[in-house]
Protein backbone atom coordinates (compact mmCIF):
# COMPACT_ATOMS: atom_id res chain seq x y z
CA UNK A 1 0.00 0.00 0.00
CA UNK A 2 1.34 3.42 -0.97
CA UNK A 3 0.51 4.96 2.43
CA UNK A 4 2.55 2.37 4.39
CA UNK A 5 6.26 3.00 5.07
CA UNK A 6 8.59 0.17 6.08
CA UNK A 7 10.66 0.38 9.27
CA UNK A 8 13.97 -1.27 8.30
CA UNK A 9 16.87 -2.74 10.23
CA UNK A 10 20.13 -0.91 9.38
CA UNK A 11 21.87 -2.21 6.26
CA UNK A 12 25.25 -1.98 7.99
CA UNK A 13 25.90 -3.37 11.44
CA UNK A 14 28.99 -4.60 13.26
CA UNK A 15 28.89 -8.06 14.78
CA UNK A 16 26.54 -10.93 14.29
CA UNK A 17 22.80 -10.92 13.61
CA UNK A 18 20.73 -8.40 15.53
CA UNK A 19 17.90 -9.34 17.87
CA UNK A 20 14.75 -7.28 18.42
CA UNK A 21 15.13 -6.20 22.04
CA UNK A 22 12.08 -4.05 22.72
CA UNK A 23 9.37 -2.10 20.89
CA UNK A 24 9.01 1.39 22.33
CA UNK A 25 5.64 2.00 20.66
CA UNK A 26 2.53 -0.15 20.35
CA UNK A 27 0.46 -0.76 17.23
CA UNK A 28 -2.00 2.11 16.81
CA UNK A 29 0.16 4.69 18.55
CA UNK A 30 1.12 7.98 16.93
CA UNK A 31 4.82 8.32 16.13
CA UNK A 32 6.75 11.41 15.05
CA UNK A 33 9.67 11.51 12.64
CA UNK A 34 12.85 10.30 14.40
CA UNK A 35 11.00 9.16 17.52
CA UNK A 36 12.74 6.10 19.11
CA UNK A 37 10.66 3.19 17.81
CA UNK A 38 12.37 -0.14 18.43
CA UNK A 39 15.61 -1.36 20.04
CA UNK A 40 17.93 -3.83 18.31
CA UNK A 41 20.74 -5.62 20.14
CA UNK A 42 23.80 -7.38 18.73
CA UNK A 43 26.76 -8.90 20.56
CA UNK A 44 28.31 -5.42 20.58
CA UNK A 45 25.70 -2.71 20.91
CA UNK A 46 22.07 -1.85 21.61
CA UNK A 47 20.68 0.81 19.29
CA UNK A 48 17.35 2.57 18.91
CA UNK A 49 15.81 2.57 15.44
CA UNK A 50 14.00 5.88 14.83
CA UNK A 51 10.69 6.30 13.05
CA UNK A 52 11.37 7.12 9.37
CA UNK A 53 8.16 9.17 9.04
CA UNK A 54 5.38 10.75 11.09
CA UNK A 55 2.27 8.62 11.29
CA UNK A 56 0.68 5.66 13.08
CA UNK A 57 2.49 2.40 13.88
CA UNK A 58 0.41 0.11 11.66
CA UNK A 59 1.97 -3.31 12.31
CA UNK A 60 4.90 -5.04 14.00
CA UNK A 61 6.45 -7.77 11.86
CA UNK A 62 9.47 -8.73 14.00
CA UNK A 63 8.62 -9.54 17.60
CA UNK A 64 10.82 -9.21 20.70
CA UNK A 65 13.48 -11.92 20.74
CA UNK A 66 13.44 -12.55 16.98
CA UNK A 67 16.69 -12.41 15.00
CA UNK A 68 16.77 -10.00 12.11
CA UNK A 69 19.03 -9.56 9.08
CA UNK A 70 20.33 -6.16 7.86
CA UNK A 71 17.63 -4.44 5.81
CA UNK A 72 14.82 -6.61 7.21
CA UNK A 73 11.37 -5.04 7.60
CA UNK A 74 10.68 -4.67 11.32
CA UNK A 75 7.27 -3.05 11.04
CA UNK A 76 5.23 -0.53 9.06
CA UNK A 77 3.98 2.99 9.69
CA UNK A 78 0.87 4.44 8.09
CA UNK A 79 1.49 7.94 6.75
CA UNK A 80 0.09 10.80 8.80
CA UNK A 81 -1.86 12.09 5.80
CA UNK A 82 -3.85 8.90 5.25
CA UNK A 83 -7.48 8.69 6.32
CA UNK A 84 -6.80 5.88 8.80
CA UNK A 85 -3.91 7.78 10.38
CA UNK A 86 -6.02 10.92 10.78
CA UNK A 87 -8.79 8.87 12.39
CA UNK A 88 -6.39 7.17 14.79
CA UNK A 89 -4.71 10.43 15.72
CA UNK A 90 -7.92 12.33 16.40
CA UNK A 91 -8.83 10.85 19.80
CA UNK A 92 -5.18 10.86 20.88
CA UNK A 93 -5.05 14.62 20.40
CA UNK A 94 -7.64 15.08 23.16
CA UNK A 95 -5.64 13.03 25.64
CA UNK A 96 -2.55 15.02 26.55
CA UNK A 97 -1.23 12.30 28.85
CA UNK A 98 -1.37 9.45 26.29
CA UNK A 99 2.22 9.76 25.03
CA UNK A 100 3.57 9.87 28.58
CA UNK A 101 1.63 6.73 29.51
CA UNK A 102 3.06 4.91 26.48
CA UNK A 103 6.60 6.01 27.25
CA UNK A 104 6.20 4.83 30.84
CA UNK A 105 5.26 1.32 29.69
CA UNK A 106 8.21 0.74 27.33
CA UNK A 107 11.53 1.09 29.14
CA UNK A 108 15.09 0.89 27.88
CA UNK A 109 17.33 -2.12 28.68
CA UNK A 110 19.28 -0.04 31.22
CA UNK A 111 16.08 0.89 33.07
CA UNK A 112 14.88 -2.72 33.07
CA UNK A 113 18.21 -3.92 34.46
CA UNK A 114 18.03 -1.29 37.19
CA UNK A 115 14.48 -2.37 38.01
CA UNK A 116 15.65 -5.95 38.49
CA UNK A 117 18.73 -4.91 40.46
CA UNK A 118 17.06 -2.40 42.78
CA UNK A 119 13.60 -3.97 43.03
CA UNK A 120 12.00 -0.65 42.00
CA UNK A 121 9.01 -0.44 39.65
CA UNK A 122 9.81 2.20 36.98
CA UNK A 123 6.14 3.18 36.97
CA UNK A 124 6.68 4.68 40.44
CA UNK A 125 9.60 6.84 39.28
CA UNK A 126 9.24 10.33 37.80
CA UNK A 127 10.98 10.37 34.42
CA UNK A 128 13.29 13.17 33.32
CA UNK A 129 13.75 11.94 29.74
CA UNK A 130 11.99 12.96 26.55
CA UNK A 131 8.22 12.73 26.90
CA UNK A 132 8.58 11.79 30.57
CA UNK A 133 10.57 8.62 29.88
CA UNK A 134 12.33 7.10 32.87
CA UNK A 135 16.12 7.01 32.45
CA UNK A 136 18.79 4.94 34.21
CA UNK A 137 19.81 8.09 36.09
CA UNK A 138 16.23 8.40 37.38
CA UNK A 139 16.36 4.79 38.61
CA UNK A 140 19.73 5.34 40.29
CA UNK A 141 18.41 8.46 42.02
CA UNK A 142 15.34 6.59 43.25
CA UNK A 143 17.57 3.84 44.61
CA UNK A 144 19.79 6.32 46.44
CA UNK A 145 16.73 7.99 47.93
CA UNK A 146 15.43 4.64 49.13
CA UNK A 147 18.75 3.79 50.77
CA UNK A 148 18.77 7.15 52.53
CA UNK A 149 15.33 6.43 53.98
CA UNK A 150 15.29 2.83 55.29
CA UNK A 151 11.55 2.83 55.86
CA UNK A 152 11.04 3.52 52.16
CA UNK A 153 13.33 0.80 50.85
CA UNK A 154 11.50 -1.29 48.26
CA UNK A 155 10.50 -4.76 49.30
CA UNK A 156 12.25 -7.34 47.18
CA UNK A 157 10.40 -10.36 45.93
CA UNK A 158 12.29 -13.47 47.07
CA UNK A 159 14.08 -15.17 44.20
CA UNK A 160 12.25 -18.43 43.51
CA UNK A 161 14.40 -21.52 43.96
CA UNK A 162 15.15 -23.32 40.75
CA UNK A 163 14.16 -26.92 40.45
CA UNK A 164 16.97 -29.10 41.77
CA UNK A 165 18.38 -31.01 38.80
CA UNK A 166 19.57 -33.94 40.90
CA UNK A 167 20.28 -34.96 44.48
CA UNK A 168 20.85 -32.06 46.85
CA UNK A 169 22.37 -29.69 44.29
CA UNK A 170 21.20 -26.10 44.67
CA UNK A 171 21.15 -23.85 41.63
CA UNK A 172 19.39 -21.02 39.87
CA UNK A 173 18.79 -20.40 36.19
CA UNK A 174 19.92 -17.22 34.44
CA UNK A 175 18.35 -16.63 31.05
CA UNK A 176 20.89 -15.80 28.35
CA UNK A 177 20.69 -12.23 27.07
CA UNK A 178 20.67 -11.66 23.30
CA UNK A 179 24.17 -10.15 23.62
CA UNK A 180 25.49 -13.21 25.47
CA UNK A 181 23.98 -15.56 22.88
CA UNK A 182 25.43 -13.52 20.03
CA UNK A 183 28.90 -13.48 21.64
CA UNK A 184 28.72 -17.26 22.13
CA UNK A 185 27.77 -17.78 18.49
CA UNK A 186 30.58 -15.52 17.27
CA UNK A 187 33.23 -17.16 19.48
CA UNK A 188 32.20 -20.67 18.48
CA UNK A 189 32.28 -19.68 14.82
CA UNK A 190 35.80 -18.24 15.18
CA UNK A 191 37.21 -21.34 16.87
CA UNK A 192 35.56 -23.59 14.29
CA UNK A 193 36.80 -21.45 11.38
CA UNK A 194 40.42 -20.61 12.20
CA UNK A 195 43.30 -22.75 13.54
CA UNK A 196 44.47 -20.69 16.53
CA UNK A 197 48.17 -20.51 17.45
CA UNK A 198 49.57 -18.28 20.23
CA UNK A 199 53.06 -16.90 20.86
CA UNK A 200 53.95 -15.24 24.19
CA UNK A 201 56.69 -12.62 24.75
CA UNK A 202 57.61 -10.47 27.74
CA UNK A 203 57.69 -6.67 27.62
CA UNK A 204 59.52 -4.23 29.91
CA UNK A 205 57.38 -1.09 30.40
CA UNK A 206 60.13 0.99 32.10
CA UNK A 207 60.55 3.39 29.16
CA UNK A 208 56.80 3.79 28.71
CA UNK A 209 56.26 4.46 32.41
CA UNK A 210 59.03 7.06 32.43
CA UNK A 211 57.59 8.87 29.39
CA UNK A 212 54.07 8.74 30.84
CA UNK A 213 55.18 10.21 34.18
CA UNK A 214 56.84 13.11 32.37
CA UNK A 215 53.87 13.87 30.10
CA UNK A 216 50.61 12.83 31.76
CA UNK A 217 50.16 16.22 33.49
CA UNK A 218 50.42 18.06 30.17
CA UNK A 219 47.93 15.67 28.60
CA UNK A 220 45.57 16.07 31.56
CA UNK A 221 45.75 19.86 31.21
CA UNK A 222 44.26 19.46 27.75
CA UNK A 223 41.58 17.11 29.06
CA UNK A 224 43.16 13.86 27.85
CA UNK A 225 44.13 10.89 30.02
CA UNK A 226 47.40 9.31 28.90
CA UNK A 227 46.84 5.59 29.43
CA UNK A 228 49.17 2.67 28.85
CA UNK A 229 46.76 1.42 26.18
CA UNK A 230 47.59 4.46 24.01
CA UNK A 231 51.24 3.33 23.93
CA UNK A 232 50.16 -0.22 23.14
CA UNK A 233 48.10 0.96 20.16
CA UNK A 234 51.05 3.01 18.88
CA UNK A 235 53.36 -0.01 19.25
CA UNK A 236 50.88 -2.11 17.25
CA UNK A 237 51.10 0.40 14.40
CA UNK A 238 54.91 0.13 14.44
CA UNK A 239 54.75 -3.68 14.41
CA UNK A 240 52.33 -3.63 11.45
CA UNK A 241 55.00 -1.86 9.42
CA UNK A 242 57.33 -4.80 10.07
CA UNK A 243 54.71 -7.47 9.25
CA UNK A 244 51.78 -5.94 7.29
CA UNK A 245 50.19 -9.39 6.83
CA UNK A 246 49.06 -9.36 10.47
CA UNK A 247 46.62 -6.61 9.49
CA UNK A 248 44.68 -8.87 7.15
CA UNK A 249 41.72 -11.09 6.35
CA UNK A 250 41.81 -14.64 4.99
CA UNK A 251 39.90 -15.67 1.86
CA UNK A 252 40.05 -19.09 0.26
CA UNK A 253 41.79 -17.69 -2.83
CA UNK A 254 43.77 -14.77 -1.37
CA UNK A 255 44.91 -12.80 1.69
CA UNK A 256 43.52 -9.27 1.87
CA UNK A 257 46.07 -6.98 3.58
CA UNK A 258 44.59 -3.67 4.72
CA UNK A 259 46.30 -0.30 4.25
CA UNK A 260 44.50 1.28 7.21
CA UNK A 261 45.22 -0.03 10.70
CA UNK A 262 41.81 0.04 12.41
CA UNK A 263 42.40 -1.24 15.93
CA UNK A 264 39.53 -2.50 18.07
CA UNK A 265 39.83 -2.25 21.86
CA UNK A 266 37.97 -4.95 23.80
CA UNK A 267 36.00 -3.19 26.56
CA UNK A 268 34.28 -5.26 29.25
CA UNK A 269 30.75 -4.36 30.36
CA UNK A 270 30.72 -6.49 33.48
CA UNK A 271 28.30 -9.41 33.33
CA UNK A 272 26.65 -7.92 30.23
CA UNK A 273 29.54 -8.99 27.96
CA UNK A 274 31.92 -6.79 26.03
CA UNK A 275 32.12 -4.40 23.10
CA UNK A 276 34.97 -3.59 20.72
CA UNK A 277 35.07 0.09 19.67
CA UNK A 278 37.51 0.82 16.84
CA UNK A 279 40.26 3.45 16.58
CA UNK A 280 40.28 4.10 12.84
CA UNK A 281 43.40 4.83 10.78
CA UNK A 282 45.63 4.54 13.82
CA UNK A 283 48.66 4.71 11.51
CA UNK A 284 47.90 8.41 10.94
CA UNK A 285 47.56 9.35 14.62
CA UNK A 286 50.07 10.71 17.11
CA UNK A 287 50.19 9.42 20.68
CA UNK A 288 47.98 12.36 21.65
CA UNK A 289 45.49 11.56 18.89
CA UNK A 290 45.32 7.91 19.93
CA UNK A 291 44.82 8.84 23.60
CA UNK A 292 42.03 11.29 22.71
CA UNK A 293 40.09 8.78 20.61
CA UNK A 294 40.67 6.02 23.13
CA UNK A 295 39.29 8.13 25.98
CA UNK A 296 36.16 9.05 24.02
CA UNK A 297 35.41 5.50 22.85
CA UNK A 298 36.03 3.90 26.24
CA UNK A 299 33.82 6.42 28.06
CA UNK A 300 30.96 5.94 25.61
CA UNK A 301 31.38 2.15 25.69
CA UNK A 302 30.93 2.05 29.47
CA UNK A 303 27.97 4.43 29.22
CA UNK A 304 26.45 2.10 26.57
CA UNK A 305 26.39 5.07 24.19
CA UNK A 306 28.36 3.58 21.27
CA UNK A 307 26.86 3.49 17.80
CA UNK A 308 27.29 0.68 15.24
CA UNK A 309 29.65 2.99 13.31
CA UNK A 310 31.97 3.12 16.35
CA UNK A 311 32.55 -0.64 16.09
CA UNK A 312 32.62 -1.12 12.34
CA UNK A 313 35.62 -1.84 10.14
CA UNK A 314 38.15 -3.21 12.63
CA UNK A 315 41.20 -4.96 11.12
CA UNK A 316 42.98 -5.95 14.36
CA UNK A 317 41.97 -6.26 18.02
CA UNK A 318 43.61 -5.75 21.42
CA UNK A 319 42.42 -7.68 24.49
CA UNK A 320 43.84 -6.01 27.60
CA UNK A 321 42.87 -8.88 29.89
CA UNK A 322 45.51 -7.89 32.44
CA UNK A 323 43.33 -5.08 33.79
CA UNK A 324 41.34 -7.74 35.64
CA UNK A 325 44.44 -9.50 36.98
CA UNK A 326 45.23 -12.12 34.34
CA UNK A 327 48.92 -12.75 33.61
CA UNK A 328 48.43 -14.85 30.46
CA UNK A 329 45.30 -15.85 28.55
CA UNK A 330 45.59 -18.33 25.72
CA UNK A 331 44.30 -18.65 23.20
CA UNK A 332 42.48 -15.34 23.01
CA UNK A 333 39.81 -16.00 20.41
CA UNK A 334 40.29 -14.07 17.17
CA UNK A 335 37.68 -11.47 16.32
CA UNK A 336 36.61 -12.85 12.94
CA UNK A 337 37.19 -12.11 10.12
CA UNK A 338 40.51 -10.66 11.34
CA UNK A 339 43.75 -12.66 11.25
CA UNK A 340 45.18 -11.92 14.71
CA UNK A 341 44.49 -10.58 18.19
CA UNK A 342 46.91 -9.14 20.76
CA UNK A 343 46.69 -10.02 24.45
CA UNK A 344 48.17 -7.82 27.20
CA UNK A 345 48.68 -9.38 30.62
CA UNK A 346 48.86 -7.75 34.03
CA UNK A 347 51.60 -5.12 34.42
CA UNK A 348 53.55 -5.91 37.58
CA UNK A 349 57.00 -5.51 39.10
CA UNK A 350 59.23 -8.57 38.58
CA UNK A 351 62.81 -9.50 39.28
CA UNK A 352 64.76 -9.75 36.02
CA UNK A 353 68.39 -10.15 34.99
CA UNK A 354 69.96 -7.29 33.02
CA UNK A 355 73.54 -7.01 31.82
CA UNK A 356 75.29 -3.79 32.86
CA UNK A 357 78.86 -3.20 31.60
CA UNK A 358 79.24 -6.89 30.86
CA UNK A 359 78.03 -7.97 34.31
CA UNK A 360 74.68 -9.67 35.02
CA UNK A 361 72.62 -7.68 37.53
CA UNK A 362 69.33 -8.41 39.27
CA UNK A 363 66.81 -5.60 38.82
CA UNK A 364 63.16 -4.92 39.52
CA UNK A 365 61.28 -3.88 36.38
CA UNK A 366 57.59 -3.32 35.41
CA UNK A 367 56.89 -6.32 33.19
CA UNK A 368 53.92 -7.79 31.32
CA UNK A 369 53.38 -10.87 29.18
CA UNK A 370 52.14 -10.03 25.70
CA UNK A 371 50.70 -12.60 23.30
CA UNK A 372 49.71 -12.70 19.66
CA UNK A 373 47.12 -15.28 18.65
CA UNK A 374 47.04 -15.83 14.91
CA UNK A 375 44.90 -17.54 12.31
CA UNK A 376 47.48 -20.10 11.14
CA UNK A 377 45.94 -20.05 7.67
CA UNK A 378 46.99 -16.41 7.29
CA UNK A 379 50.25 -16.31 9.24
CA UNK A 380 53.15 -18.50 10.33
CA UNK A 381 55.30 -18.60 13.45
CA UNK A 382 58.14 -16.56 11.93
CA UNK A 383 55.79 -13.69 11.08
CA UNK A 384 54.17 -13.90 14.51
CA UNK A 385 57.51 -13.69 16.33
CA UNK A 386 58.78 -10.89 14.07
CA UNK A 387 55.65 -8.86 14.81
CA UNK A 388 55.95 -9.38 18.56
CA UNK A 389 59.67 -8.57 18.48
CA UNK A 390 59.02 -5.19 16.85
CA UNK A 391 56.06 -4.55 19.20
CA UNK A 392 58.19 -5.18 22.30
CA UNK A 393 61.15 -3.21 20.93
CA UNK A 394 58.90 -0.20 20.35
CA UNK A 395 57.68 -0.23 23.95
CA UNK A 396 61.10 -0.85 25.49
CA UNK A 397 62.86 1.84 23.43
CA UNK A 398 60.19 4.54 23.73
CA UNK A 399 61.96 7.91 23.25
CA UNK A 400 62.14 10.07 26.35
Amino acid sequence: MADLIDVLAPEEQEGTKAVVRNWLKAVGETVALDDPLVELETDKVTQEIPAPITGILHEILMQTGEKTEPGAVLGRIKLAGSAEARLAAAPAATQETAPAVSEAVHHSPAVRRAAEEYGIDPATVTGSGKGGRVTRADMDAAHEAALATPALQPARTPTPQAEKPSGDLRSRSIKHSPMRLAIAEHMQMSVSTAPHVTAVFEADFSAVMCHREKNKAAFAASGVALSYTAYIVAACVAAMKAVPAVNSRWFDDRLEVFEDVNIGIGTALGDDGLVVPVIREAQNLSLSGIATRLQDLTARARAKALTPADMRGGTFTISNHGVSGSLVATPIIINQPQSAILGIGKLEKRVVVREVDGVDTIQIRPMAYVSLTIDHRSLDGHQTNTWLTRFVETLESWPQ
